[in-house]
């Protein structure tokens, strides 16, 4: 009896243990192979991390190699909600002073939140976030202060009494619940300096490993055209984690680090580009236009030493930034006015139709033709090629346009640039309006000499006029010298570019001559006139259209002007928008021309003219003006 009660125990208890066996082996065959890819992509999901490694965005120099824009180190502060519990309101306690938010709100953003997203099957799946971002731009210093107030966090709780469980929760609080990542704010040291050249960059999130990481991105200027060289190529690391999510160094996988982005050196020199802008912020206190732009460049390699336009902004303060102060040099289109005049002239010259000595009947101030009757601002007489642009006569002009004839003032006007883009790396360049011969009305071969049924950009009007500084040769504008790494190893250097020779060399000396007469007491802007430079020049007073009509009391005045004018060193473009002073170019921008050639060529040491004008000026017509 007792043995056959042992041998049903023993029975049992074989049963039992191959349940027990056969049990666990399924439980292995369940783990291992039915759901090994599961499990395994979960311990992957706790303890191995994808870094991805922000690179740092390049500079913007000047051409001297001073900061105009650069990134410094700042840290996004972040929280795991998942590891807070119901201790919010705390944590929300500790970190709302340091990161300037509402505690209550900041309360809110610690709960954890259950985030939608698909599976590697693309099926949607609802899992708890474990991440939530709380500011960024934090400074380093700030964020020192933070994670020591954390380490020093108390909940009123005696928690050596406390089971272990909550013991290690209130640990892991204190040293992962809020964390802080490395991060990049763009800074401009130099406030309003270039602004509009510069541009202004935003703020983009990229979404990796389920995280939104912040990247910088150009919205404007420089910043956005050279955004890729400035971006750099990003890194990553490819590593495991323990329990606490603390990187096991030893077990770093791939560690790729990030390639920072290029310096940008700019052509602009930012004492030039202050001159200009004090120069200009003056002449808006004396004449109250809408705006003023100033342009200074070098007619031989089209590099641009400063670019202005009053109102400006700042591109720290995103509030500044508003249409009204868009780079007006390059968007903005407009008539030139008389400035246009040496295009006509110069294409007449060099087709050999006309010659500077040549003497033409400006009708004393009223000539009919193709129905309309043109005027000048002064009832000239007799006047020389010469004369016409000492005086600016529009009669004159207009003349010259009818000997010259339709399509080669149509094909001179398109050679020296205008009604194409110019190509500058700036973001939002107009190509103006320059129409074809056939859209021409009768009377467009006489009012486009004078400046009038076209429409340029402040930046091709220098052009224009820097090719005649520049023995005919248009250039392409340069603004950016070089890519270099932050060490200042060259990545590359841009060169000189010409786009074409439009006029001959000849052509240009002749121009020349009667460009120097502008700044003399004959002609239009004697206050351009500098003690030691001989000055050529040409103003400009184009009555402002709307609407398609003529507006009584608003003009467009300019004055573009190089030196030394037979050896030009730098062109130098003013034009103001509306001038409430006066409005003729030569009386509002010629000082104001002045003003600036007088400090760059003190700053950029430009030889005196040894050839200097006497204080006769040559007698070009029967009448003086000192106006247009």
């Amino acid at each position: 009896m007792n043995n056959k009660l042992q041998t049903r125990r023993a029975l049992l208890l074989l049963i039992f243990i191959g349940a027990a066996f056969a049990g666990l082996g399924f439980r292995l065959m369940d783990l291992q192979v039915l759901r090994h890819d599961e499990l395994s992509k979960l311990a992957d999901d706790n303890t191995h991390r994808d870094y991805r490694q922000i690179p740092r965005r390049g500079d913007i120099l000047d051409i001297n190699g001073n900061v105009l824009a650069t990134s410094v180190e700042v840290e996004t502060v972040c929280a795991d909600p998942t590891l807070i519990g119901n201790q919010q309101a705390a944590v929300a306690h500790v970190l709302a002073p340091w990161l300037q938010l509402d505690e209550n709100a900041l309360a809110q953003k610690l709960l954890p939140r259950a985030v939608v997203s698909k599976d590697d099957q693309g099926q949607l799946a609802t899992n708890i976030s474990h991440y939530v971002r709380l500011a960024r731009n934090v400074p380093p210093e700030t964020w020192l202060h933070i994670r020591a107030a954390m380490t020093n966090l108390m909940f009123g709780v005696d928690e050596k009494k406390l089971p272990r469980a909550d013991r290690a929760f209130f640990s892991s609080l204190r040293t992962s619940a809020v964390f802080a990542e490395s991060d990049q704010k763009r800074y401009y040291p130099n406030g309003l300096l270039a602004g509009q050249v510069i541009g202004f960059s935003g703020v983009e999130d990229v979404k990796v490993d389920g995280r939104n990481i912040s990247k910088i991105v150009g919205r404007d200027g420089i910043e956005f055209t050279m955004n890729t060289n400035l971006d750099g190529i990003a890194g990553w690391r490819v590593t495991e984690t323990d329990h606490a999510q603390h990187e096991l160094v030893a077990m770093r996988d791939q560690d790729v680090p990030a390639r920072d982005g290029l310096d940008v050196v700019l052509t602009i020199d930012s004492v030039v580009q202050h001159i200009v802008e004090t120069a200009l912020a003056d002449a808006i206190q004396k004449h109250a236009p809408k705006s003023i732009t100033g342009i200074v460049m070098r007619p031989r390699t089209g590099e641009i030493l400063a670019m202005v336009t009053l109102p400006n902004y700042d591109p720290n303060l995103p509030n500044t930034i508003t249409p009204e102060t868009r780079n007006r040099v390059i968007t903005d289109v407009v008539e030139p006015g008389s400035t246009f005049k040496i295009v006509v002239v110069s294409g007449a010259l060099n087709n050999n139709v006309i010659k500077l000595t040549d003497q033409f009947d400006c009708e004393r101030g009223h000539f009919a033709f193709a129905g309309h009757v043109l005027h000048d601002h002064e009832p000239f007489g007799i006047l020389t090629t010469e004369g016409i642009i000492t005086k600016s006569s529009n009669i004159g002009a207009a003349k010259i346009g009818i000997k010259l004839g339709e399509q080669s003032l149509y094909d001179y006007a398109w050679h020296y640039g205008f009604g194409q883009r110019t190509g500058i790396p700036l973001p939002g360049e107009a190509r103006g309006f320059l129409y074809p011969v056939k859209d021409w009305s009768k009377v467009s071969i006489a009012q486009i000499p004078m400046g009038h049924g076209v429409a340029v950009t402040r930046l091709q009007m220098i052009m224009a006029m820097a090719a005649i500084a520049n023995h005919g040769w248009l250039m392409s504008p340069m603004i950016v010298s070089h890519l270099q790494e932050h060490d200042g190893n060259l990545v590359q250097q841009y060169a000189p570019q010409r786009v074409r020779q439009v006029v001959t060399e000849n052509t240009c000396r002749e121009m020349i001559e009667a460009l120097k007469t502008v700044v003399t007491k004959d002609g239009t802007a004697e206050g351009a006139a500098m003690k030691n430079y001989v000055v050529a020049g040409k103003t400009g007073t184009a009555q402002k259209a709307e609407n398609g009509a003529y507006v009584p009391g608003k003009f467009i005045s300019s004055f573009i002007g190089f030196f030394p004018a037979d050896d030009p060193q730098i062109c130098i473009s003013v034009v103001m928008d509306e001038p409430k002073e006066g409005y003729y170019g030569g009386k509002v921008c010629g000082p104001v021309f002045k003003d600036i050639a007088d400090r760059c060529a003190s700053y950029l040491n430009i030889p005196p003219d040894p050839n200097l004008m006497t204080n006769q000026a040559p007698v070009v017509a029967e009448n003086r003006s000192h106006i247009n």
